[in-house]
Formats: C-alpha cells, structure tokens, sequence
C-alpha cells in the first residue's frame, strides 16, 4: 500500500440502507444541503437478511455510501437519526487511509462547518 494522501482520522466513509430509492435520494439531499456530507451514492437493488424482534427478515432495500470527514461525523449521526425513516437505522463508518488528495480536499471543503473560512 502507498502512503495514505490524507492525515489518518481525517475522512470517512459511511453506510446506511433505506427503504426505497426515493427514501435514500431524499435522505442524501437533506444530508448534502446541510453540507454533512459532500456526497451520498444511492445503490438500489440492495437486498438486508436480519434479525428483528426475535425473527429474520429480509427486506428489499437501496444501499446508501456517504463521503465526509470525521469532523462531522457527530452531526451526521444526529441528523441521520432524526431524518431516517426507520426506528433503528444502520450507520456505520470506516476510516479512510488513503485517496486522491484533490477528491479528499474536495471532501473536506464542501463539508467545512459555516464560519470556518474554508466553505
């Protein structure tokens, strides 16, 4: 592996399922126009096998893959929490170790909190 283009802990990338396409693309909207992410790739066709309330389900869903840095990560879960339509979404993120450095400063401007200088 090369060396990592970003300082360690600086970006991750984050999932989480809706479910519907529809759902997902407003989710991602909500979360890009808040500047939470930079950007939210929907995958539909995404099928979940789990266990809820003691049996498995399966459930046709669309995958959701978010870009954004660890500073937000915080509000992220917040807003994701009170914007999702499932009583328990799934959000969950790896750290990113290594990218392009343009694609990562794009990154990292387009979700710089108001105020800081670099929005």
């Amino acid at each position: 592996m090369t060396r990592p283009d970003a300082p360690a802990g600086t970006h991750v990338i984050a999932f989480t399922t809706a479910p519907t396409a529809e759902a997902a693309r407003a989710l991602v909207t909500a979360l890009v126009e808040r500047r939470l992410v930079a950007c939210g790739t929907v995958v539909p066709g995404a099928t979940s096998v789990y266990w809820w309330h003691g049996a498995v389900e399966r459930q046709e869903e669309a995958l959701v893959v978010l870009k954004t840095t660890t500073q937000r990560w915080e509000e992220l879960a917040a807003a994701v929490s009170g914007l999702h339509p499932y009583d328990v979404p799934e959000l969950v993120a790896l750290p990113v170790v290594s990218g392009l450095p343009a694609y990562l400063r794009w990154v990292s401007e387009e979700t710089a909190e108001p105020g800081t200088g670099k929005e």
